[in-house]
């Protein structure tokens, strides 16, 4: 009775130890790990985030393109990055954005491409942030590189004008 109890064990430690070592599918060469929008206070700027995790080797002289929505209703903003066959990671960031609203999912689409232009892989998701963009000044805090006070933010007589940016589209 015992020794079926340990046949049976060892078959489900085995089965376990396979379905572990299992290749990721065809056409998968990354897989998103991490979404964020990063505020800056300091230097008055936001923008989007993307990291995606290698999960096989992907073809040499590939290209990674990015698409990410624009918070403010224009046209979406493009990047493109090299994809380099010794990073495990890559780490895709849009352009300065303006208006994030909190809570509200904005979409990023990523395509890899080979060498000739073929399409390896699409990634499609949204990133959403827990906080408006109303957290960041309309100027930056500082300015050159010794962080010196901004004059238009710090004003001579000692008020403030932390007032965030204006103009952004209203919330549907």
């Amino acid at each position: 009775m015992r020794w079926r109890a340990a046949i049976s064990a060892g078959l489900c430690v085995m089965g376990l130890i396979v379905t572990g070592c299992q290749r990721p599918s065809e056409g998968v060469y990354f897989e998103l790990s991490g979404r964020i929008f990063v505020f800056n206070y300091r230097v008055a700027t936001a923008n989007y985030l993307v990291t995606l995790r290698r999960v096989a080797a992907i073809p040499k002289e590939s290209r990674a393109r990015a698409e990410f929505e624009d918070p403010q209703g224009g046209p979406a903003f493009f990047t493109e990055e090299k994809v380099l066959d010794v990073d495990d990671v890559l780490t895709l960031a849009s352009p300065f954005v303006h208006c994030v609203r909190k809570d509200r999912p904005y979409r990023v689409a990523i395509t890899l491409r080979g060498a000739s232009g073929e399409v390896l892989q699409v990634i499609e998701t949204t990133v959403t942030s827990d906080v408006d963009q109303s957290v960041i000044p309309a100027a930056p805090l500082v300015v050159g590189p010794a962080y010196t006070p901004n004059p238009d933010m710090f004003k001579a007589d000692g008020s403030t004008d932390f007032s965030g940016r204006t103009g952004c589209p209203a919330t549907p």
